[in-house]
């Protein structure tokens, strides 16, 4: 009998959710098969009582989510090497069947071009998955799952050979569209990304605008992954889609102001390495029903 998958988990945390960071240690304690071990960042505080055998790591700042993350992944060896998958799991998130981890490993074991698993985020009180939460354009069923293009941050498993095949997430973003720069480079590499339903974090309902730097981030964070991913024909269709798109959801006057801010300054600012993608993978992401132009 072949040795099950190898996986770990990575939570980064800012110290301010104790009772739910130690609910989410728990459930992930509880998943059925073999243990999961985990390592909890402290991005910028310290991390909180965690249970025997959690490791945790403490930074002196604050590196921003994929910052943190990246930390979390090299505790586990280049690029995660000493596990085959990474669980990334918000701290304020829950996994609330026990077959989670094992439905990761078999989809992983059953198909080998699997390289991203985005889980289901359902509100623990509602169970109402939130449409944004769907990573594609037809997410009005929640509960169909599908390859997809993309994939949800703080709910996901990712195999560690896409990290050694394609590089970390970005770190220079700290917040905002680092899992798209991912799973484009991911894609680009013959990877294929999963939205399986019956993988659930609960996690409250949000507004990602609750955030003061919202608007700003994912502004600059659209134009840097823009310049960083596409071929150059496709670069001001995709920008100038989501200009349109911004204008139409008739945001407020300081937040428009904050999201142009953003869109200069993603312009005028080094967006790390230029690495586009092929025009056979532009192709597939259309086929699997995201155009990388919206």
């Amino acid at each position: 009998m072949s040795t099950p998958m190898k996986l770990g988990a990575v939570i980064i945390t800012m110290g301010n959710r104790p009772a739910e960071l130690r609910a989410l240690l728990d459930s992930v304690a509880g998943q059925d098969g073999d243990r999961i071990e985990v390592v909890v960042v402290g991005n910028g505080a310290p991390v909180p009582d965690v249970p025997a055998g959690v490791r945790t790591v403490e930074l002196p700042e604050n590196l921003g989510i994929p910052g943190g993350r990246n930390v979390g992944i090299e505790a586990f060896g280049p690029s995660g090497a000493d596990v085959d998958a990474l669980l990334f799991l918000d701290d304020d998130g829950l996994l609330p069947l026990s077959d989670t981890a094992e439905l990761c490993r078999r989809a992983f074991e059953a198909d080998s071009e699997l390289g991203i698993i985005s889980f289901r985020i359902a509100d623990p009180d509602t169970g109402v998955t939130q449409r944004r939460h769907v990573p594609r354009l037809r997410a009005s069923d929640p509960m169909r799952s599908s390859r997809v293009t993309t994939f949800l941050g703080g709910a996901n498993a990712v195999r560690t050979k896409v990290i050694a095949d394609v590089g970390p997430l970005p770190g220079q973003f700290f917040y905002a569209h680092e899992e798209t720069d991912l799973a484009w480079r991911a894609l680009d590499a013959g990877w294929m990304i999963d939205y399986r339903a019956d993988m659930v974090l609960n996690h409250p309902t949000t507004a990602p605008s609750r955030h003061a730097v919202y608007h700003r981030m994912v502004a600059r964070n659209r134009v840097w992954l823009a310049r960083r991913n596409l071929p150059v024909p496709l670069v001001p269709v995709y920008l100038g889609v989501w200009l349109l798109l911004t204008l139409l959801r008739k945001p407020s006057g300081p937040a428009l102001k904050a999201w142009f801010g953003g869109f200069r300054e993603g312009w005028s600012t080094a967006c790390g390495t230029r690495r586009p993608m092929r025009w056979r993978t532009v192709w597939r992401l259309t086929r699997l029903g995201r155009p990388p132009v919206i």
